[in-house]
């Protein structure tokens, strides 16, 4: 009998690992609780994989060898209790790829904030240096889907913290972990060591010739290293002090010690702007330097790296206001660092779905550079609370045209609208691109 893999949910994840665990010879079924949207569904009928919506057949998830659960259901699910019950092997997708990688090297990359930047980042000097190399994972395009049609010689992976849930075996070459601060907290018991935890998955399996890029000066990654025994290379980037190995930025030049390679650059060199990014940048350089790639192209693909879409994108200047948008901050730390980075004044637009926000962390922020809040949400009466004592006009508004209609009222010539929310955005908008590319509509618009 061939293995029989079951896969729960027909996602980008979802459709990816039917398709490698079909090519690979395993017995495959997908099932949906929801709709299967319709470039995944033609995949799945295409290639003949079995699959239903719209509800679970639990006898024939039952009868599985292993599951494959898609990272945005979450344990409490109905389903997921019967599987656990069973005691049914249940796994990730990037456990699955990781079986069939072959000789090929991963680069994964976690944190709460900036993977998505610094992954494209990483993919970008990859690329520019040559590499046969793919860009895969959290940031939009599935690992599975990668090896089974054009495996690449390495995987450039954004790896969240719940792809990382369900790992037994995954080890990336090289592991880069930006930072950890208080997010999804809904997923994990509201219990933050869980998600530390989670997040340190990533170098569980790792060994003796892999390496680990860590941020310095961030405490609770420290702290959390205090307390392992490590196997891999560690290699650390601060800002704050000098590190023998790794990187560290010193007035305005940035220093990488990677064994005998010594690499120094202008942080007015980097493409990307802001402190926050400067961290971004560090990572990224190393995990070049820890692949081979040589100085030159390192220096040459951080001057020319183009920012995300969705992340500080400058849309337009309408009559003197600057409007930019920052739709993929889904949590209070992501806006923090998009104020920090401001020198005019904001009129910030917040709101969405809230995951146990804390957004006492921006009030001093907000305090020193917000001149009106326009919330953009179902539920909005969290934000209103934190912020009505230190901001003299806060508006609701319900739709991302109306937004940004009120925003342009309420800024003069000289200020910037920022749409940075801090919340997710399943309230209103089908993600958080959706509420980015309407945004940027509705700016055109005026």
């Amino acid at each position: 009998m061939a293995h029989r893999l079951i896969i729960l949910g027909a996602g980008e994840s979802g459709v990816g690992c039917a398709l490698l665990g079909k090519q690979k010879g395993y017995d495959v079924f997908v099932s949906d609780g929801g709709t299967i949207k319709e470039k995944y569904k033609q995949e799945l009928i295409d290639n003949k994989i079995d699959f239903e919506e719209g509800g679970h057949t639990v006898e024939k998830i039952l009868n599985a060898d292993e599951v494959m659960k898609s990272p945005g259901i979450p344990e409490k699910n109905e389903m997921v209790k019967q599987i656990r019950a069973k005691g049914i092997e249940v796994i990730s997708e990037f456990e699955l790829a990781y079986r069939f990688k072959g000789e090929s090297k991963i680069i994964g990359i976690t944190g709460s904030n900036g993977k998505s930047t610094t992954t494209a980042l990483i993919y970008h000097i990859c690329k520019k240096a040559g590499l046969d190399c793919a860009l895969v994972g959290n940031i939009g395009y599935s690992i599975a889907k990668q090896m089974a049609e054009d495996p690449k010689a390495w995987y450039v992976a954004e790896i969240s913290s719940f792809q990382l849930d369900d790992i037994k075996t995954f080890r990336p070459d090289v592991a880069v972990l930006l930072n950890i601060t208080e997010d999804h907290l809904d997923r994990y018991n509201y219990q933050f060591e869980n998600y530390i935890n989670s997040k340190f998955k990533i170098i569980e399996n790792q060994t003796s010739s892999d390496y680990f890029i860590y941020c310095d000066d961030d405490d609770i990654i420290t702290k959390k290293i205090e307390q392992l025994t490590i196997h891999t290379n560690p290699l650390p980037f601060s800002m704050k002090h000098e590190v023998k190995k790794g990187g560290y930025i010193k007035g305005d030049q940035m220093m990488l010690r990677i064994q005998e390679e010594r690499v120094s650059m202008s942080i007015y060199d980097f493409a990307l702007k802001g402190k926050h990014n400067n961290y971004n940048t560090m990572a990224a350089c190393i995990a070049a330097t820890t692949v081979g790639i040589r100085k030159e192209k390192i220096r040459e693909a951080v001057k020319d790296f183009q920012s995300l879409e969705h992340r500080m994108e400058f849309v337009a200047t309408v009559r003197g206001v600057e409007f930019i948008n920052d739709s993929k901050a889904t949590n209070v730390n992501s806006t923090w660092f998009a104020l920090e980075s401001m020198t005019k004044p904001v009129v910030l637009v917040l709101g969405g779905t809230d995951k146990g926000n804390d957004y006492s962390l921006i009030a001093d922020l907000v305090k020193e550079k917000v001149k009106a809040i326009v919330c953009l949400g179902v539920d909005n009466k969290k934000i209103i609370a934190a912020f009505k004592d230190i901001v003299p006009t806060i508006i609701e508004t319900q739709s991302a045209k109306q937004c940004v209609n009120a925003s342009f009222k309420l800024a003069a010539k000289g200020d910037v609208v920022l749409l940075s929310p801090a919340c997710a955005s399943f309230d209103l908008f089908k993600n958080y691109e959706d509420r980015g590319t309407q945004f940027k509509e509705a700016v055109k618009e005026l």
